[in-house]
């Protein structure tokens, strides 16, 4: 990608903030590459968590597909970080009546009729991504959507009371009920939907949302195949931390962290997701380090075990490109630089120090402008790196998009 070229992006993303993330990514490419018509020369693909995902009364509901839709399309309630504007609920209070549904989980008319839609259109034997395609193509909405996978893989808790679906523990115990453990029934079947691993190979920036960690992000990443396919990108991955001064942005990301023995504060967050191996095996200069093959796997990298380079032999005499070398093993974590807010900026010394670059950047999104810039300095990382980016990433000036 040359300088003048509009970028190929992907957005990891699920929940109220990554909604409101998605919709910065696209003000900010809109202002940066924006097209004859009023949109932008960049390629934006969303991958969808759709842990989710959820029966109810017969019908299929996809909430943070909607949200997505909905906060893409301008029709979403900034009031309540749910569901559409100008909402009644008739529909709800006569289930209600019936005794059908949960009562602790109200449906709008409006929502309604998107979840008739969508599962009509399942029952008519359509994809999760022939769906979501469909309900996307009601608005312009700048972006490609895409579900993490066509399976069913429901996010369940395991708690003290027992097992539920995750939107009973999240909505109507509010998190409350101290989680074990998140599971998703059928993951390792599933496949990761169509388009979505084209997306990630393709592009030249992989954006992780600050979504929670553990129930939007961490579903998608569940999906075989798709962290691999991360790991393995030529394109920069950069993650926005949900947790600034150890605290969840929105919602009830401690809880979720806890259950998974991860403290709720930037850095731990950072080190859950780990540093991209392929990565750290260049310094500032842009040359190979030398790395000793009995090197021991990063604390923070997930599961697996870090390349050994001595596998890496020359073939025929060729001197093998160890970045492709690195990423073939599938080993390491998954992230270039992981910025975090200025309340943290104590912290990334210490990421740094481990591996992990750690731009410090204002994360509040408050608005579309402070959301434009959040997605305009996350962007700005990403396409600053390359072969010895780590340098330039990290001293990478914030965009000037200010509000």
């Amino acid at each position: 990608m040359t300088a003048t070229d509009a970028p190929r992006i992907v957005v990891l993303a699920g929940g109220v903030g990554g909604s409101k993330f998605v919709v910065g990514v696209r003000e900010a490419a809109r202002r940066q590459w924006p097209d004859a018509a009023g949109g932008t020369r960049a390629e934006i693909t969303v991958i969808a968590n759709t842990g989710d995902d959820l029966w109810l009364s017969g019908l299929r509901l996809q909430p943070d597909v909607d949200s997505m839709i909905y906060a893409l399309a301008g029709v979403n309630d900034t009031e309540r970080g749910w569901g559409r504007t100008g909402e009644s609920e008739r529909v709800a209070a006569e289930l209600h009546a019936w005794g059908a549904g949960w009562p602790w989980f109200t449906l709008g008319d409006l929502d309604l009729g998107a979840h008739i839609a969508r599962t009509g259109w399942l029952r008519d034997g359509a994809s999760v991504t022939e769906v979501v395609a469909r309900l996307a193509s009601r608005w312009p909405l700048g972006v490609r959507l895409l579900p993490m996978t066509d399976a069913e893989v429901d996010t369940h808790v395991t708690t003290d009371h027992g097992r539920m679906h995750f939107q009973e523990w999240w909505t109507r115990h509010r998190a409350s009920l101290p989680a074990q453990s998140f599971d998703w029934p059928g993951v390792e079947h599933s496949a990761p939907a169509p388009g979505v691993l084209e997306a990630i190979a393709a592009a030249d920036v992989i954006l992780f949302a600050p979504s929670n960690p553990v129930v939007s992000v961490g579903p998608i990443l569940t999906v075989p195949g798709i962290a691999d396919a991360v790991r393995a990108a030529s394109g920069t991955v950069v993650g926005v931390s949900p947790i600034i001064a150890g605290a969840p942005v929105r919602g009830m990301a401690d809880a979720c962290l806890a259950a998974v023995g991860i403290p709720a504060t930037a850095d731990a967050v950072g080190r859950h997701y780990g540093v991209r191996a392929a990565r750290s095996l260049f310094d500032a200069r842009g040359t190979t380090s030398e790395i000793a093959a009995d090197t021991p796997r990063h604390p923070s990298s997930p599961r697996g075990v870090e390349p050994d380079l001595r596998s890496c032999a020359r073939e025929g005499g060729v001197e093998p490109d160890l970045r492709s070398c690195a990423r073939e093993v599938g080993a390491g974590g998954l992230l270039d630089a992981w910025l975090i807010g200025e309340e943290d900026a104590a912290l990334a010394e210490v990421l740094e120090g481990e591996g992990l670059c750690a731009p410090v950047r204002p994360l509040w999104m408050r608005d579309l402008d402070t959301s434009a810039r959040l997605a305009a300095d996350a962007l700005a990382v990403g396409l600053s790196a390359g072969p010895g980016h780590n340098d330039r990433v990290l001293h990478a000036a914030p965009t000037g998009q200010r509000s």
